[in-house]
């Protein structure tokens, strides 16, 4: 699974931080049409921000968000220089990681 990450200027200051997670984000309550029988549960629990290697954030996710979620943040106290890296944990034990620099 591939993760995205683009690190603009906020509109109201500091860096808007956008994350793209490719994760099928299964509820556990979906059929699969060929079978009848339930496709496990299978999404993202938590993503984790940071900012030079300090965590500035943390999100909790669950099942009830879509396949592939765009997560964003505005960081007020990142500049220019500055790496910000992003790392998610699934329900599975799978995760994925991400970094980028502040322009």
């Amino acid at each position: 699974m591939a993760t995205k990450m683009k690190i603009k200027t906020g509109s109201t200051g500091g860096y808007d931080v956008l994350v793209l997670a490719k994760h099928p984000m299964e509820t556990g309550n979906r059929k699969d049409e060929k079978t009848g029988e339930l496709v496990p549960a299978h999404f993202i629990q938590t993503m984790v921000f940071s900012v030079n290697g300090a965590e500035v954030a943390q999100a909790n996710l669950s099942q009830g968000v879509s396949a592939n979620p765009l997560v964003g943040i505005n960081i007020q106290t990142a500049k220019a220089g500055d790496t910000v890296s992003v790392n998610w944990t699934d329900n599975k034990g799978e995760s994925d990681s991400v970094e980028g620099k502040v322009a």
